[in-house]
């Protein structure tokens, strides 16, 4: 289990990761829907994740959302480097009714985002913009190479749920245990 903390004059924010759980999770940060997509990340992503966050949402949830995701990044990086035994790459497509969303992910030490969906507008009071955002963030600070692309879709909540399940999966399947594959790597370093 990874604890990471991080407080800032917009937020204060706990994030407690185990990589390699069952999926339960406790998550509390004052965001409804936030909550709702991290816990299906933990979920399906089989980590054990526990985030609280206290932030500045009446300010907007820009903060808590970024900020979230830095740490959980964090914890993500700390947990995983350095790579051994483990697939290195993996990716997954997932459908939630009309929508679907492909992620194809390297556990690199380099990181690199491309995020293309045709979200926009609100889902509830959650600005759609910000997911964005998280996965920014997350990516960033967990040193990997992810591409979240929408295949199709047409209801934001779909859409986003499975943005953040085919992430979940496709980390599961990149952190899979292989003890054949020692350092995933052709020039010896990750």
């Amino acid at each position: 289990m990874v604890k990471v903390e991080r407080k800032t004059k917009e937020t204060d924010i706990q994030v407690a990761l185990d990589i390699d759980g069952t999926g339960e999770s406790q998550i509390d940060t004052g965001i409804g829907f936030f909550d709702h997509m991290l816990e299906a990340l933990a979920k399906h992503a089989r980590f054990n994740l526990e985030v609280y966050c206290k932030g500045d949402i009446h300010i907007d949830f820009h903060h808590s959302v970024e900020d979230v995701g830095i740490v959980l990044g964090e914890a993500f990086y700390k947990a995983v480097f350095p790579v051994e035994n483990r697939e290195r790459f993996g990716d997954s497509v997932v459908v939630m009714d009309e929508a679907a969303v492909s992620c194809a992910l390297d556990l690199s030490n380099r990181p690199y985002l491309v995020y293309e969906t045709s979200l926009d507008g609100k889902v509830g009071e959650f600005d759609c913009e910000l997911f964005e955002e998280f996965f920014k963030a997350f990516v960033f600070n967990a040193r990997i190479t992810c591409h979240i692309v929408e295949l199709r879709g047409r209801n934001r909540h779909h859409i986003a749920e499975a943005s953040f399940k085919a992430l979940a999966v496709a980390l599961r399947r990149a952190l899979r245990i292989d003890t054949r594959a020692g350092l995933p790597s052709t020039k010896g370093v990750l």
